[in-house]
């Protein structure tokens, strides 16, 4: 594996790369563009092969593209959400791909756009949207949901064992004047949690992330695309999905082990009559992780956990 700079790349930059077998002359779609982190790796090795870049971003399209257009014709990137590659990709007249690759983090860029409103680090309007073109933002989660719609998704998406004190304060905040900003959402979180408790990280980590996710249905969608991008596959293609979050990696684990194992007779069945038939194999049976050097590093990659699947 080459040595990776990780400050400047895509998390398990290296790790996914060997892990897609890339050939030359192969088919690859990157669905999370980003930066454009992996598919530049990707273009790299490909001779007569073709790239396609999916982000749903306008402006990862915009930064991706001119980092992407030294490979010329090898290139195409899609403004689409990842559940609609199958549909983008037969609309271009490709209809089997040899990898497939998924980052689900939140990209350094999305994080460090000051006025995206992702990061409780900068004072912005509360958007946090991924595709500037839906009409929900992280404002109408905050100042529209319920009391108990808000405890679910912090609980459920955040982890936070302070989901139900959160909430009681957004909601209590929100009745004095409408929450409009990243810094008003901290002052509100940070009010919410006993102040011996919040030595470990930013108060307000866990309720941002469970926002966001909320905010762009990161969940739903991962979980209703899956089965559609393993169809994409080639015989022997991979995809490999990289989760941040516990929930992102069960529902990828779930999906690969269905895949696997599709049968759903009853164990006491001498053989098989569902004629469910095994689509291929989880080639990690244990996700792979980021490197000490990686941890080091990039601290961003701490919760980064890569899970493969290789089509029969």
């Amino acid at each position: 594996m080459e040595e990776i700079n990780f400050t400047h790349y895509s998390v398990l930059l290296g790790e996914t790369i060997e892990e897609l077998k890339i050939k030359p002359d192969g088919i690859y779609v990157d669905g999370t563009l980003g930066g454009g982190g992996h598919s530049f790796q990707i273009g790299k090795r490909l001779t007569t092969g073709h790239l396609y870049g999916i982000d749903q971003d306008e402006a990862a399209i915009s930064a991706a593209s001119k980092r992407l257009s030294v490979y010329g014709d090898n290139v195409t990137v899609i403004r689409n959400n990842y559940c609609n590659a199958k549909a983008a990709l037969r609309e271009l007249g490709v209809d089997k791909v040899d990898g497939i690759v998924l980052d689900l983090g939140v990209s350094s860029y999305q994080l460090d756009t000051e006025d995206r409103g992702f990061s409780y680090r900068f004072d912005a309007p509360l958007d946090m949207r991924m595709d500037t073109r839906q009409s929900l933002t992280a404002r109408d989660i905050v100042n529209d949901y319920s009391e108990k719609e808000l405890f679910r998704i912090i609980k459920e998406y955040g982890e936070d064992q302070f989901a139900k004190n959160i909430a009681k304060h957004i909601v209590m905040n929100r009745q004095k004047k409408p929450i409009e900003t990243t810094f008003e959402l901290n002052e509100i979180i940070k009010a919410a949690i006993p102040a011996k408790m919040r030595q470990n990280g930013h108060p307000s980590k866990q309720t941002f992330q469970a926002i966001r996710i909320e905010c762009n249905r990161e969940l739903e969608v991962l979980r209703d695309s899956l089965d559609d991008l393993i169809d994409l596959l080639n015989p022997g293609g991979r995809l490999c999905i990289i989760t941040f979050h516990s929930l992102e990696d069960r529902i990828v684990k779930a999906a690969f082990k269905k895949n696997e194992n599709p049968c759903i007779c009853p164990p006491e069945f001498p053989v098989c009559v569902c004629g469910k038939q095994s689509l291929g194999s989880v080639v990690t049976r244990k996700p792979i992780l980021p490197s000490e050097k990686e941890l080091e590093e990039n601290s961003r990659s701490k919760s980064a956990k890569l899970r493969v699947f290789e089509k029969k």
